[in-house]
Parts: C-alpha cells; sequence; structure tokens
C-alpha cells in the first residue's frame, strides 16, 4: 500500500518522511488540496530507478538490433572483446 501524505504532512513532518524513504525505499505521494501532486524518494531509491530505466533502454536496444538482424556470431565479438583487452 502507497504512503500518502499531504503537503502539509511534508511541510511539518519532513523528518518523518525522510526516514521513511530512507527505511523502505519507496516513495511517499504527497496531496494538494486532496490531489496527488508529488512523488517523494530518497536519493539512494531515484538512482536505483533511473538505472533501472537506463537498463531497459539498453535492453530495448539490442532487441531492436535482433529484430532488424543487426547481429554476428559470437565467437567474433569474443575475438573482438579479446582484442581490445589487450591493448
Amino acid at each position: 500500500m502507497p504512503a500518502i501524505k499531504s503537503s502539509a504532512d511534508l511541510r511539518n513532518g519532513y523528518n518523518e518522511i525522510s526516514a521513511f524513504c530512507h527505511t523502505f525505499s519507496e516513495p511517499v505521494f504527497i496531496t494538494k488540496n486532496g490531489k496527488g501532486d508529488l512523488a517523494v524518494m530518497s536519493i539512494e531509491t531515484y538512482e536505483r530507478l533511473v538505472g533501472k530505466f537506463e537498463l531497459y533502454g539498453l535492453l530495448q536496444e539490442g532487441l531492436d538490433d535482433v529484430r532488424n538482424g543487426n547481429t554476428r556470431p559470437f565467437s567474433e565479438a569474443i575475438s573482438d572483446l579479446r582484442e581490445r583487452r589487450k591493448r
């Protein structure tokens, strides 16, 4: 169940909300006038989320390459990597 707090709770109980975000690694949803306004999370959670998005993007690029036939034999790729490592 998501944590939902009002903007007044954020203003008056910042330390509590911060502790929650760091303890549970999930966002707290902040409402303003009874409607969703913000999602607040720790920097660590944010960085982990952004990292996942970047990984998903790279995986999609790979899937697109496979779909478009932009591939090469595994042995050739490994040989290229070994050559680069020698330099």
